[in-house]
C-alpha cells in the first residue's frame, strides 16, 4: 500500500512533554524523576493511561520494563518497537529520555488519528532505569534485557537510603513477568536528544546515529611521602600531586597525536591527605577515553599502559588500573540507511554521526536491529535543568521516526 503523507502534531508533542515534566518538575524547570521514586510511578501510571486511551495493550517484564502495543494486521509479526527511558537524573532536564518514550506515543496518535493501520504490531516502550541515578549500573534494565548484566546482581543495588531496586520495584506496582520481556522485534528505534554541541554549530536539524562509541576507563594512583610543606627542600620532596599534574601532561600530549574524533577526560581526582600544609603522599585519578574505531582506543591502552612505574625527579611509584571498557556499538545499517532516507524525504539537513553517551539502543542493538535519531540541543546542554531542545526541533525529529515507521509497517506484508 501507498504509505500516506502525514505529520505528527507538533502543539500536542509540546503540551505532552510539558505534562510529563509536572512529574518532578524543579524551580528551575529542570526534572528530577529517579527510577522507581513516587513521581516516576506516576509518569508511568499517565504514560500507561495515554497509551491505553488509544486502544493499545501494555504490559510490563520482571524489569518493569514498560511495552504497550498496538495491534497490526498480522500480529504473528515481529514488532517495530520505538523507544527510550522515563527516569532522570537529579535536577537533569525535560527532554532527555523522556521525548523518545513521547515519540512513540505521538507516531501512534498520528497513525490512529489517520486511520493508518500497520501490517505489523508497533510497541512503544519504556525502559526502566537507563540513568542508574538511583541505582547503579546504567543502563541497568536494557542490559538484563541483552544478557550485559546479571539479574540477580542489578535486584540487589541499593540506593542512598539502602532501598534495594527489587524492593522499589515490588512497591512500584510494575514488577511484570519475565515471559513479557522485549525478545525481538523488526526494529528498535530511539529518538534522543544531542547531549552535545555539534548539531547546534553546524545548524544541522537531524542526527542519524551509526554507532555508540567504544570507551575505556583507567585509574592511575601516585604514590609519595607526606612531609612538612614549610621544611622540607624541593629537591628532597615526593609529591604525588606534582608527579600526577606531569603524568596528566605527559598522557595529553600522547593522546591528541592520535585523531581529532578522540575525546579523554581526567573526571575523578583524590588527593591525600588533601591539607594545605602537607605535601601530599597519593593521588589517584581516572582517565577515559572514547572513539568509535577499536584500533584508536588500544593505542589509547598502550599510551596508559606504558606509563612509567616512577615519575622521575619526583620519585614517585606509579600504578596503573584498567577498570573497564567498552566496545563500539554499530547500529543497523539498513535502518540507519531509511532513518537518512526519511530525514530526506521531508527536507530535513542531516548528517551521520556517532554517539559519546550511552544509551539504551546500544545494548538493545546487540539482538535486535537498532538506531537512533538525535536532535539539538542547546549550548549542548544535559543532565542539567538548562538542558533546551526547540519544540521544531522535537517536532522534526519524531516526523522521521514516524515516515520510518510507516516505511517499516506498512508495506512488509
Amino acid at each position: 500500500m501507498e504509505k500516506q503523507k502525514v505529520l505528527i502534531n507538533g502543539e500536542r508533542l509540546k503540551d505532552t512533554i510539558e505534562e510529563f515534566a509536572d512529574f518532578g518538575r524543579t524551580e528551575k524547570n529542570g526534572v528530577t524523576r529517579l527510577a522507581l521514586s513516587d513521581v516516576d510511578v506516576k509518569a508511568r501510571r499517565h504514560f500507561q493511561s495515554l497509551c491505553e486511551q488509544l486502544g493499545m495493550s501494555v504490559v510490563w517484564d520482571d524489569m518493569g520494563n514498560m511495552y504497550a502495543k498496538l495491534p497490526g494486521i498480522d500480529n504473528d509479526q515481529p514488532p517495530v518497537v520505538i523507544g527510550s527511558h522515563l527516569d532522570s537524573v537529579k535536577k537533569g532536564g525535560r527532554f532527555d529520555g523522556t521525548l523518545g518514550v513521547l515519540t512513540g506515543l505521538e507516531v501512534v496518535r498520528t497513525m490512529v488519528e489517520n486511520g493508518i493501520k500497520p501490517e505489523i504490531p508497533i510497541i512503544v516502550a519504556n525502559i526502566t532505569n537507563e540513568e542508574g541515578a538511583r541505582f547503579e549500573p546504567s543502563l541497568m534494565a536494557s542490559g538484563v534485557l541483552s544478557g550485559r548484566f546479571d539479574k540477580a546482581a542489578m535486584l540487589k543495588s541499593t540506593d542512598v537510603d539502602g532501598i534495594t531496586f527489587a524492593e522499589a520495584l515490588k512497591k512500584s506496582g510494575y514488577e511484570g513477568k519475565k515471559e513479557n520481556r522485549l525478545k525481538e522485534a523488526a526494529a528498535f528505534l530511539e529518538l534522543h536528544i544531542e547531549q552535545g554541541p555539534v548539531l547546534e554549530s553546524e545548524d544541522i536539524q537531524i542526527g542519524i546515529v551509526e554507532c555508540v562509541v567504544g570507551m575505556v576507563c583507567f585509574e592511575i594512583e601516585v604514590t609519595g611521602e607526606s612531609d612538612h610543606a614549610g621544611t622540607t627542600p624541593m629537591s628532597m620532596r615526593k609529591d604525588a600531586l606534582f608527579a600526577a599534574n606531569q603524568l596528566i601532561s605527559e598522557i595529553r600530549q600522547k593522546m591528541n597525536r592520535l585523531d581529532d574524533q578522540l575525546v579523554y577526560t581526567v573526571g575523578r581526582m583524590t588527593v591525600s591527605p588533601n591539607i594545605h600544609t602537607v605535601i601530599p603522599n597519593k593521588v589517584v585519578f581516572t582517565i577515559e577515553a572514547r572513539h568509535q574505531d577499536g584500533k584508536i582506543i588500544r593505542q589509547v591502552e598502550e599510551i596508559i599502559q606504558g606509563l612509567p612505574n616512577s615519575s622521575g625527579k619526583e620519585k614517585c611509584n606509579v600504578t596503573t588500573t584498567k577498570l573497564w571498557d567498552r566496545h563500539t556499538v554499530w547500529f543497523n545499517e539498513e535502518i540507519v540507511n531509511t532513518l537518512e532516507k526519511s530525514a530526506r524525504s521531508l527536507g530535513y539537513s542531516f548528517k551521520r554521526m556517532v554517539s559519546g553517551a550511552g544509551h539504551d539502543a546500544q545494548f538493545i542493538a546487540t539482538y535486535i536491529p537498532t538506531a537512533m535519531v538525535f536532535v539539538p540541543s542547546i549550548n549542548g546542554k544535559s543532565h542539567d535543568e538548562d538542558e533546551l531542545t526547540t519544540w521544531e526541533d522535537c517536532e522534526n525529529g519524531v516526523n522521521v521516526i514516524l515516515q520510518t515507521v510507516l516505511d517499516l509497517t506498512t508495506d512488509k506484508l
